[in-house]
C-alpha cells in the first residue's frame, strides 16, 4: 500500500516572500525542486541541489543532495536528488535546508518543513497551499528590454 502521508514545505525567497507546498512524503528531493521552482514561476531548467548549511558556504555542508550526484559528475558524498525522498532528508517537523537552483543566477530558498498531513482522495500533488508575496521573474534583464 503506498504512503498516505504528506509533507508541508515552506520554500522562502528573500524572507517575506514564501510558497507552502504539499507532497507526497514518498517524494523526493527532485520532486521538491520542481514544485518550487513551479511555485515561484520559474523555469526548470538549470541544475540545482539541497545543501544542510542556510548561511556561508553550502558547498562546505554536512548533507549536500545535488541534481549533479544523479548524472555522475558529483564531488564525493553527494547524494542523489532522485533518489532520495522527502521523508529520508526532512524526517521531522522544523528541518531545514537550503535550496539552491541555478548554479549561475544562484536563486537561494530556505526550505523547512512545517507540517505533516494526509493525502487528500482526488487531490493532485504537489499543490501550493499558501502564496505570500509577488515572485521576482527569473531572468529580469529579459524583461527588461
Amino acid at each position: 500500500m503506498a504512503d498516505p502521508s504528506t509533507r508541508v514545505f515552506r520554500a522562502s525567497l528573500r524572507g517575506r516572500l514564501y510558497r507552502d507546498i504539499e507532497l507526497p512524503s514518498s517524494g523526493s528531493l527532485e520532486d521538491l525542486a520542481a514544485a518550487i521552482v513551479d511555485a515561484f514561476g520559474f523555469d526548470f531548467d538549470h541544475a540545482f541541489g539541497f545543501y544542510s548549511n542556510l548561511k556561508g558556504d553550502y558547498y562546505r555542508s554536512e548533507e549536500r543532495y545535488e541534481l549533479f550526484a544523479d548524472l555522475g559528475e558529483a564531488s564525493e558524498g553527494v547524494r542523489s536528488v532522485r533518489r532520495t525522498k522527502l521523508d529520508t532528508a526532512f524526517p521531522e517537523v522544523g528541518k531545514k535546508m537550503l535550496f539552491l537552483f541555478d548554479y549561475g543566477d544562484e536563486w537561494l530558498f530556505t526550505v523547512g518543513l512545517i507540517g505533516l498531513g494526509r493525502r487528500e482522495p482526488k487531490a493532485a500533488y504537489p499543490r501550493v497551499v499558501k502564496r505570500v508575496g509577488e515572485a521576482p521573474p527569473q531572468y529580469p534583464d529579459l524583461e527588461e528590454g
